[in-house]
């Protein structure tokens, strides 16, 4: 991944193929998988890696693309998780994972047309 995304420091970013073969992943994803082997995960199987549980997920988000979104701790580090297809021309050309660090609590803001912008 060569360009500003490598740069990010709060955010991994690992993009597999339709196939789900991992075909990039920005540096801070490869350092957050350092101990599963980085950037050598490059070309192998997004499953692999992955629990049972999980990897019925990914194969459901692959056949009939959708979102996966939740939130983790791990080390007293919570992450919002989101997993997305993305696509080429029209068509599924497989997922892309974004782990996102964020604070304990944060403020959330309705902003819907002719209300105020009061956190909720």
């Amino acid at each position: 991944m060569d360009s500003i995304f490598n740069e990010l420091p709060f955010m991994a970013i690992t993009v597999s193929d339709k196939n789900g073969k991992i075909t990039d992943m920005n540096n801070r994803s490869a350092q957050t998988f350092n101990n599963s082997g980085g950037r050598s995960l490059i070309g192998k199987d997004l499953t692999d890696c992955h629990s049972q549980r999980s990897q019925q997920i990914i194969k459901a988000m692959q056949t009939d693309p959708q979102t996966n979104v939740y939130t983790i701790e791990k080390g007293g580090v919570r992450k919002l998780i989101y997993q997305t297809p993305y696509y080429k021309d029209g068509v599924f050309d497989g997922l892309i994972e974004f782990s996102m660090v964020i604070p304990e609590t944060m403020p959330h803001y309705v902003r819907d047309a002719g209300q105020n912008e009061g956190k909720k």
